[in-house]
Order: C-alpha cells, then sequence, then structure tokens
C-alpha cells in the first residue's frame, strides 16, 4: 500500500466537516475518522481488501443510522488499519438482525457517537465501514460509489435508486451469501 507522504488533501476533497483536520488518500488507501478525529481508521480503495460498496434499505439501517438508508463499503479485515482510537471505540452488539441469529456488533466513537463500521458474524473477515466516515470525498463520486442497493423493498418510495447501481431484494440470506461470496473472490474483484 502507499503512504501517507503521497497523500491528497486538497480543500474541495476534504471539506470541514467534523473537527479532525489530518485526513488523507492516496491512489491506493484512504483514511475514514469520526465527528471528533478520536478514532480513525485506514482502509485500502481497491481490490483486494475494498470488497463492496452498496447503500442498505434494510431496518436494521434504518435504526442504526437514525436514517432512511445507510451507504457503505466492505473492507476485509487484513486490510483494515485503526490509525488512532480503537481504544476509545464502543460495542453494541445483538442477534436479532435482519439475518436472523448472527451477531452484529456496532463500533461507536466513544467521545462522539460515530458509527465507525460494523461485524458481522454472517460476513466473516470482513468490517462494514460508513461511506460518510470517509475523509475524502470526492471518493464518493468514484471509487467508493455504490454499485449495489440492498433490501430495495424497504427504501422508502420518496428515495429513488443509485442510478447504475444494481438493486437487490432483501431475502437476509441472499444478502448475506452475496457478501461471504465477494469476501472470498479471488484477486479481490469488486462487485
Amino acid at each position: 500500500m502507499s503512504n501517507k507522504n503521497n497523500a491528497t488533501t486538497t480543500p474541495e476533497n476534504f471539506p470541514a466537516a467534523g473537527l479532525a483536520g489530518d485526513g488523507w488518500s492516496t491512489d491506493d488507501e484512504a483514511t475514514a475518522t469520526c465527528y471528533c478525529g478520536a478514532v480513525q481508521l485506514k482502509f485500502p480503495t481497491h481490490g483486494p481488501g475494498l470488497v463492496n460498496t452498496f447503500v442498505c434499505h434494510c431496518t436494521d439501517c434504518h435504526k442504526i443510522t437514525a436514517s432512511m438508508f445507510a451507504s457503505n463499503f466492505t473492507v476485509l479485515d487484513t486490510h483494515l488499519t485503526h490509525v488512532r482510537g480503537k481504544e476509545n471505540l464502543k460495542e453494541f452488539a445483538q442477534n436479532e438482525t435482519i439475518v436472523k441469529n448472527h451477531l452484529m456488533t456496532n463500533y461507536f466513537c466513544g467521545t462522539c457517537g460515530t458509527l465507525m463500521y460494523r461485524v458481522g458474524s454472517a460476513f466473516p473477515g470482513q468490517s462494514i465501514l460508513r461511506l460518510g466516515t470517509v475523509d475524502d470525498f470526492s471518493l464518493m463520486e468514484t471509487k467508493l460509489r455504490p454499485k449495489h442497493e440492498v433490501f430495495v423493498e424497504s427504501r422508502v418510495s420518496w428515495i429513488s435508486g443509485v442510478e447504475g447501481a444494481k438493486q437487490r431484494g432483501g431475502a437476509a440470506r441472499q444478502a448475506a451469501d452475496m457478501f461471504a461470496r465477494e469476501g472470498k473472490r479471488d484477486g479481490g474483484e469488486k462487485l
């Protein structure tokens, strides 16, 4: 992977959002930071470490985000680095999720409450990060633009689908299987 010395930090890609001002990106990796700056992650911006990019309309995401959907990207745990603040993360776990009897653990900043990522027993070896925590906003329109929308039957009528994204129904097992397959692909091709 690249290092921070080759990083991009142009103001138009890194608007004033939150209290941290040290986010960066390169061709190969980027950072995601909580609102207060206490927690920062480093992740790959392409395969094999970047598995998937998607918008989720499931009822879990409605509640956990206090919104009508979640914009996410999945990273192999072997490629995810806690730059700082791992000890500041708080966990909330439960197994009455959309994929019944599978534990879903949520990791929040203990200071500001930002949901940084989720880890599910249905998706071993992968973390589901939140697109809104990514410091380089230009990645949301490029490398991290959602390729899929899942649980579209739970999408509210006043939200349109993501142009060009594959639309998938929400049979929970089907969604879990899709993520499991993508995490095991040779060469780390994205969906």
